[in-house]
C-alpha cells in the first residue's frame, strides 16, 4: 500500500485510548468506552458520549487552538476515567473510616472530594513546575558557571543545555516509576491499549490473537505527545529572556499553550503520514514507548478491545451498547442484574454446603 493510501485510510486517527487502573479507555468522535478487569475477572464496560468542544464551535477547530482544546480536554477525561476505574475497581470502597477521615468529612462534609482535588492539584502542580520548569533553569544556570560563562554567551546553547536536562529528568522519572508493579501493570495495559489500535487501524478483525501480532508502539501516544513538546520548547523557549530568572519562568509559563497546540499539530500530521521527517522528529517518543508500554498477555488484550469495539463508529465493526458487565457473547448485561445473579449463585452454593454438610453419615461410635 502506498503511503498516500495509508495517509486516507479512513481508520487512521479516529481512535485513540489511555491506559487505567486495570483496563484500557477508548475514545472515538464523541463515543468513549472504558473497559475494566474487575477483581472477580469479569469485564465491566462503561459506555457513554464526550462531546467535544470542537464539535460545536468552529473557534475551538482552528489550528493551534484545537491542540489546547484536545489537550484540556483530554486531562480532564483522563482524570474522569481514573476514577471511575477506581470505582468499578471497588477501592476503598469498605476500607474502615480512620479518625482523620471522620473529621474531614464532619469539616468538609460532601465538599471533602474538592478539598482533596484541589490540594492534590496544587502539590502537582508545584512539583511538576519544579521539577520541569524551575530544576532545568537552575541547572542550565550551573552548567554556565562551570564553562566559564561559554553556555550562557549563545542562548541557543542554554536552552537546548536546559532542554536536555529536562528531558532527562522525564525520561528518568518515567523509567523510576516503571520499576512499580502497579505502574508495570498499567504499562501492560498501555501496550494492550496500542496493540488493539493497530489491529484496528490494520483493517484485522478484533481478536486478542491478531492484536497480539501488532505493534505496541504508535506515533501518536501522549508519550510521543510529551516528548514532541520537550523539542518544541528547546526551540520555542531559546527566545525567550534569561536576564531574569523569575521572568523567564513567566514567560515559560505563558508560552506552554502555542508548544501544546504546536505538538497537537505535529503529532496529528505524523499519525496520518509516514515521511523522512515525521519518522525522525517521532522517533524519540517511539524509543520512549518501550518504557512506557510492555508486552500485555491476551486477558489484557481482552479488555483492551472490548473497549476499542464500543467506542468505534459501527461502520467499522462498532458495537452500541449500555454500560455493563460484559458476556461470552460480547453483549453486557446491567450491573443490577449481574450483582443479583452473583448473589444468587453464592446462595446457592451457600445452600449446596450446607447440604453436603447436613448429609454427611454420623461417626460410628457403637462397639
Amino acid at each position: 500500500m502506498s503511503r498516500k493510501a495509508k495517509s486516507c485510510s479512513p481508520r487512521m486517527g479516529i481512535v485513540g485510548g489511555q491506559a487505567v487502573l486495570e483496563g484500557v479507555m477508548m475514545k472515538s468522535g464523541d463515543r468513549c468506552s472504558l473497559a475494566v478487569r474487575t477483581p472477580d475477572g469479569q469485564i465491566s464496560l462503561y459506555n457513554t458520549v464526550k462531546p467535544s468542544l470542537r464539535s460545536k464551535h468552529k473557534i475551538a477547530r482552528l489550528p493551534l487552538v484545537r491542540g489546547i482544546v484536545a489537550f484540556v480536554e483530554q486531562l480532564k477525561l483522563s482524570m474522569d476515567m481514573l476514577t471511575r476505574s477506581a470505582e468499578m475497581q471497588g477501592l476503598d470502597l469498605d476500607e474502615p473510616e480512620t479518625k482523620f477521615e471522620k473529621w474531614l468529612n464532619d469539616k468538609f462534609g460532601d465538599k471533602l472530594m474538592n478539598v482533596v482535588t484541589g490540594i492534590g492539584t496544587v502539590l502537582g502542580l508545584v512539583v511538576g513546575i519544579g521539577l520541569f520548569l524551575m530544576l532545568p533553569t537552575f541547572a542550565a544556570k550551573g552548567i554556565d558557571r562551570l564553562t566559564g560563562g561559554f553556555v550562557g554567551a549563545h542562548a541557543v546553547l542554554r536552552s537546548l543545555v536546559e532542554g536536555l536536562v529536562r528531558i532527562a529528568i522525564f525520561v528518568g522519572y518515567v523509567w523510576a516509576v516503571s520499576l512499580m508493579p502497579d505502574i508495570r501493570r498499567t504499562y501492560e495495559y498501555h501496550g494492550a491499549e496500542h496493540k488493539s489500535v493497530a489491529c484496528f487501524e490494520k483493517g484485522l478483525d478484533l481478536t486478542p490473537e491478531n492484536a497480539r501480532g501488532c505493534t505496541r508502539f504508535h506515533p501518536r501516544c501522549g508519550t510521543s505527545f510529551i516528548f514532541v513538546m520537550l523539542l518544541l520548547s528547546i526551540v520555542v523557549n531559546s527566545f525567550l529572556s534569561w536576564d531574569n530568572v523569575w521572568i523567564r519562568f513567566a514567560s515559560k509559563l505563558c508560552v506552554i499553550p502555542l508548544i501544546v497546540g504546536l505538538g497537537f499539530e505535529f503529532i496529528r500530521y505524523a499519525g496520518a503520514h509516514a515521511n523522512p521527517f515525521t519518522r525522525i522528529v517521532s522517533a524519540p517518543g517511539l524509543w520512549l514507548q518501550r518504557i512506557t508500554t510492555r508486552e500485555p498477555d491476551d486477558s489484557q488484550l481482552e479488555v483492551a478491545l472490548a473497549a476499542l469495539k464500543n467506542a468505534i463508529p459501527p461502520e467499522f465493526g462498532g458495537v452500541v451498547q449500555p454500560s455493563g458487565i460484559l458476556g461470552p457473547e460480547g453483549t453486557t448485561q446491567s450491573f443490577e442484574s449481574a450483582a443479583e445473579e452473583a448473589k444468587r449463585a453464592d446462595q446457592t452454593e451457600a445452600e449446596a454446603e450446607e447440604q453436603e454438610a447436613g448429609s454427611g453419615n454420623p461417626d460410628e461410635t457403637d462397639a
